[in-house]
């Protein structure tokens, strides 16, 4: 006994041997690291003194965050810090990270011309309208057509460069380019370099189901736009009914997604349609989506890219006038089309009866979120309120589907956000977009309550471009 007592009390002073990942060099470390989700790294981190500092290194948390949201807002955030002073004195990239995961507010800021001072240029602005199109592509955002005041159309196309230095002044150009024709309520998809337009009503109330390519040149003096060709093999190929008011979406390189909106005499459409594109983007098929989870018709929602082969649909307007907040995921995983609903459980989240929308903009922003903005409820009140959408909380595989439906925590998933500094009108059927970095969203036109608050109806077009910035601490 005392011999075995001996022995085991011997072998328990013996150092057990290193573990095999101490060996590693702090290089193979990293590329290690890189490999890990954020809150594996971060519980890494906690073992020991030397991985700690590794895991904490602004090096690895700069390449975290390119992973992450890429290299144009990394980059971004080094023009911003840079540019004052000519010092960067950015905080660490770990902080930065913390703090656009933990986002809580937006700043807005109004977009002054370039020539303000110029009277005769500042005549030369954008008309008020709503229900038109804004992209950024190619360092530019593109504005085309819309509505105006007694249901005319627009037919103009207008850029404004958008610099690294120069957020927040701009100036509009209006572009030569021979248009697809006046129209509003059309959708417009950036795909590569190349804008991607569908459909639309003109101002005799005709709906439109044309599909034209338009690209950025002369640094934005001109658009080039041409009519895609959809017919194969010598017959025409099917493709979506007239309508206007639908929402489209790109859903991967070379494909675009449209859904619903408002067809022929007026009826509300519940159908869904892929653009597939060829390389050089002179042609393409569509297709419909058959999908077992019949997706309620609707009008003025909106549809936002998420990730590769999957869009978010939000809001809109429904049968029956009543405004909606439900949110569905288009799937195109694994050759397999659709349509499944999210519920979300808003016991803690007294504030989710707001949701409902319709004519708002729901833009990916940096951080993985839907930056949701504005809108109308069913007795079209215009909103002012900012709502993030985490689309992190959608699991990008392995969705366990029962009935078409999935149900998530709503208190996790959506956040409202503050609005600081200048706050614009409560707006509907604006438009919006994301720079490449996904920090700055920009916001034009829409349509605002008038100045006669007697009449409940009386509205007022906008052309008041504004920015909103993500808060950052920079």
């Amino acid at each position: 006994m005392t011999e075995i007592a001996s022995t085991s009390s011997g072998r328990s002073h013996q150092s057990s041997p290193p573990a095999p990942i101490m060996n590693l060099a702090d290089d193979h470390l990293f590329t290690v690291l890189l490999l890990l989700p954020v809150d594996s790294i971060l519980s890494f981190s906690s073992t020991c003194k030397r991985f700690r500092n590794l895991a904490c290194s602004d090096s690895l948390w700069e390449s975290l965050w390119r992973r992450e949201w890429g290299p144009s807002s990394a980059e971004s955030v080094k023009s911003s810090t840079s540019s004052r002073d000519g010092l960067s004195s950015s905080p660490p990239w770990m902080v930065l990270f913390k703090r656009v995961c933990k986002l809580d507010s937006v700043s807005c800021h109004r977009i002054s011309n370039l020539d303000d001072d110029d009277e005769e240029e500042t005549k030369l602005l954008p008309l008020p309208r709503a229900s038109h199109s804004l992209n950024f592509v190619t360092d530019y955002l593109v504005l085309f057509g819309g509505g105006r005041e007694g249901g005319r159309h627009l037919d103009d196309t207008w850029t404004a460069y958008v610099g690294e230095s120069n957020q927040k002044k701009l100036k509009w150009k209006k572009a030569d380019s021979v248009t697809p024709g006046g129209r509003f309520g059309h959708t417009c998809v950036v795909i590569g370099e190349s804008l991607v337009l569908f459909g639309g009503i003109n101002d005799r109330g005709e709906r439109l189901n044309d599909t034209w390519i338009g690209r950025v040149g002369c640094h934005g003096k001109q658009l080039c736009w041409k009519l895609l060709s959809v017919a194969v093999g010598g017959a025409a190929a099917p493709k979506p009914p007239p309508r206007g008011a639908h929402a489209a979406s790109c859903i991967s390189e070379k494909t675009m997604v449209v859904q619903g909106g408002i067809g022929l005499s007026g009826v509300r459409l519940g159908d869904t349609w892929i653009l597939e594109l060829s390389e050089d983007l002179n042609s393409g098929t569509w297709h419909e989506v058959v999908s077992s989870a019949l997706l309620p018709p609707r009008s003025g929602h909106t549809l936002t890219y998420i990730r590769e082969n999957q869009v978010v649909l939000f809001g809109g307007r429904g049968l029956g006038y009543d405004v909606l907040n439900d949110v569905w995921l288009l799937d195109t995983q694994e050759q397999c089309e659709r349509w499944i609903q999210i519920f979300y459980d808003f016991q803690d989240l007294e504030e989710s009866a707001s949701l409902p929308r319709v004519g708002h903009s729901a833009t990916l922003i940096l951080g993985g979120r839907i930056l949701i903005y504005g809108g109308e409820d069913t007795f079209r009140h215009k909103k002012d309120d900012f709502w993030a959408l985490d689309v992190k909380t959608i699991p990008s595989t392995g969705l366990q589907v029962d009935g078409g439906a999935v149900c998530l925590n709503g208190s996790k998933a959506w956040k409202r956000l503050d609005g600081v500094s200048y706050r614009p009108k409560g707006r509907s059927f604006h438009r919006a977009c994301a720079d490449s970095s996904g920090r700055y969203v920009y916001v034009f036109g829409g349509m605002v309550d008038g100045l006669n608050l007697a009449v409940p109806s009386s509205l007022r077009f906008e052309n008041e471009l504004f920015m909103v910035e993500l808060i950052l601490g920079l």
